[in-house]
C-alpha cells in the first residue's frame, strides 16, 4: 500500500531541518520504503515534505513517520498521512 506523508515545518525551523537532514536521509535509505520524496518550498526555502511510502498498512506508515528524525526533532507544525493511489507515473 502507498501512503502520502505531507508535512509543514514550524515557522523559523529551517536551521533545525538543515541540522537534521543527514539523519533523515540516512533513515530514508536504511528503511527502504520511500518510493519518492522531496521538500515543499516557500520562497525557495525548504518548508515541509512530501514522502510517498510503500508499506504493508497504515500502522507501518504511522511507525515510519513517528520514527523519522525530522519528527523526533520536533520539526513539523502539521502532519497528514493518507492512503494514496498511484495513477500516473
Amino acid at each position: 500500500m502507498r501512503f502520502a506523508l505531507m508535512t509543514h515545518d514550524k515557522r523559523g525551523a529551517l536551521q533545525l531541518r538543515l541540522d537534521t537532514r543527514a539523519a533523515h536521509l540516512d533513515y530514508v535509505a536504511q528503511t527502504g520504503v520511500v518510493e519518492m520524496a522531496g521538500p515543499f518550498l516557500e520562497d525557495g526555502q525548504m518548508c515541509g515534505s512530501l514522502i510517498i511510502l510503500d508499506v504493508p498498512d497504515l500502522t507501518a506508515a504511522q511507525h515510519w513517520a513517528a520514527n523519522d528524525p525530522y519528527m523526533l526533532a520536533g520539526l513539523f507544525e502539521t502532519v497528514t498521512l493518507l492512503e494514496w493511489k498511484k495513477v500516473i507515473g
